[in-house]
């Protein structure tokens, strides 16, 4: 058994060709200019290829994706989905998550003329089951939305030899391993299994045990945050300072995101810096997918430099380019802490990492960083100091008010897409306690999203505003 203190691998360099890929996948990465593996793909896909069970442990950003997706498609190659049976399957802790997943996936899966599909909450349940009952070889699913497909009979797992299950530390830490056990339990037992986690302690070491046989293990990143191009700060500011800092902060060149804890907090702390002249973007729990889908494309095509989040909505955000994370407040624990750092200093990049605290903080933020493996520097600055500036590249901002972007509302997308469709509007219960294969389910009609509840049963639409309970 792989533990968290087992020695990073050092991998020999390799090139795609050599780790047994496909022609035609070879074919389609030198076309999207993907030209040589990642550590984490070197170490992991020969063993994958060859059958058997893989425990990866791996930061975000280090290549897991591509780890596991390009074995997978390998050992798709050449068969055929029966209806509503899904040969493989990728279960992820999120929405947008499984987009990216499959973003990066689809025209892989393409060249060798396999369907991959999507199957979330948040999008319509039943564009996904006529997806399905045509035939879909690669599914990439959260564990609510999966659930209720099966619940409903739209999806039979007794195909699903092969399975991956990425970011399952978060899973844990979001409690759906209940879920995942069950899923799990209706795949065949000696299928294939890939487990890739930053952490393997915990609820994810009884996983590994219980469901992966004989697994070989890799472990390509450090489980504390060594990223030796991440610089961290903890700046120490007054209560009556800190909303100046921040604005300034949010003035600066480059993209940003700012995590705060609550959706409340996200959107009053959106509009105060638009009202400021920083264009910023909220992105929480409590918006539709469309929304939430719009809220991204902004920030990655820079009108937005700036994102404003919670933790629950930005776990599995994949965004090249972000310069800085800022904890607007601190994180509740070193787990935290270090998925929200790992929002920058992605594949080779370099990225600042700052928390602020006000002087009630410092021992809990002192002790979380410690955990982490954190060696933060310490400054107590104020709006305007040179050393703030330094630190993160603060300016003053415009003054002149940014309104909130608009865009012409999209059409109802098809709800199921190889990664970027946008769905209907029924927001996810993303964050909320997750439910069994237990009790009936009820389909939602299409058209209006009926978002399935992270883990409980479908919602019937409703005219009426449905609560978030993203915090």
């Amino acid at each position: 058994m792989l533990h968290n203190d087992t020695a990073v691998e050092t991998v020999p360099s390799k090139t795609f060709a050599e780790l047994g890929l496909p022609e035609p996948l070879l074919r389609a990465l030198r076309e999207a200019g993907i030209n040589s593996p990642f550590p984490i793909q070197s170490a992991t896909i020969p063993d994958a290829i060859a059958g058997r069970d893989v425990l990866g442990r791996a930061q975000t950003g280090s290549g897991k994706t591509l780890a596991f997706g390009l074995a997978m498609l390998a050992r798709l190659d050449g068969g055929k989905a029966r209806p509503k049976r899904p040969r493989a399957l990728v279960l992820v802790p999120t929405r947008e998550l499984a987009m990216q997943v499959a973003d990066s996936l689809t025209p892989l899966a393409k060249s060798l003329g396999l369907w991959c599909r999507v199957a979330v909450g948040g999008m319509a349940f039943a564009r996904q089951a006529e997806a399905l009952n045509r035939g879909v070889d690669l599914l990439i699913a959260t564990p609510g939305r999966l659930s209720d497909h099966v619940r409903q009979g739209t999806a039979v797992l007794s195909d699903v030899n092969f399975v991956a299950l990425d970011e399952a530390d978060q899973m844990a830490d979001m409690g759906f391993m209940p879920q995942v056990r069950e899923i799990l339990d209706l795949t065949p037992a000696r299928g294939q299994r890939l487990l890739f986690s930053a952490t393997l302690d915990g609820d994810v070491d009884r996983l590994v045990r219980a469901y992966l046989t004989d697994p070989v293990t890799h472990s390509v990143a450090p489980v504390s945050a060594s990223v030796t191009t991440m610089d961290h700060h903890v700046l120490q500011v007054s209560h009556q300072d800190k909303q100046d800092i921040i604005t300034e902060i949010g003035a600066r060149d480059g993209r940003t995101i700012m995590f705060v804890r609550t959706k409340h907090h996200v959107d009053r702390l959106a509009e105060r810096l638009r009202e400021k002249g920083v264009a910023a973007g909220a992105l929480h729990g409590g918006k539709t997918q469309g929304q939430r889908n719009r809220v991204l494309a902004d920030f990655k095509e820079g009108h937005t430099p700036v994102l404003v989040a919670t933790d629950v909505a930005a776990r599995g955000i994949h965004v090249d380019g972000i310069s800085l994370v800022l904890h607007v407040d601190p994180a509740a624990d070193h787990k935290d802490y270090l998925h929200r750092a790992g929002r920058t200093a992605r594949a080779g990049a370099s990225g600042v990492v700052v928390t602020l605290v006000t002087h009630d903080q410092r021992r809990m933020v002192r002790r979380m960083t410690d955990r982490a493996g954190v060696r933060a520097e310490q400054a107590t600055v104020r709006p305007g100091d040179t050393e703030l500036s330094r630190i993160t590249g603060a300016q003053q901002p415009s003054g002149e008010p940014v309104p909130e972007r608009q865009r012409e509302t999209p059409r109802r997308g098809r709800g199921f897409g190889g990664g970027g469709e946008r769905g209907g509007y029924g927001g996810s219960r993303e964050g909320g306690r997750p439910g069994g294969f237990g009790g009936r389910g009820r389909q939602p009609r299409y058209g209006n999203g009926g978002g399935s509840r992270e883990g409980g049963r479908p919602q019937r639409p409703s005219s009426r505003p449905r609560r978030s309970y993203d915090n």
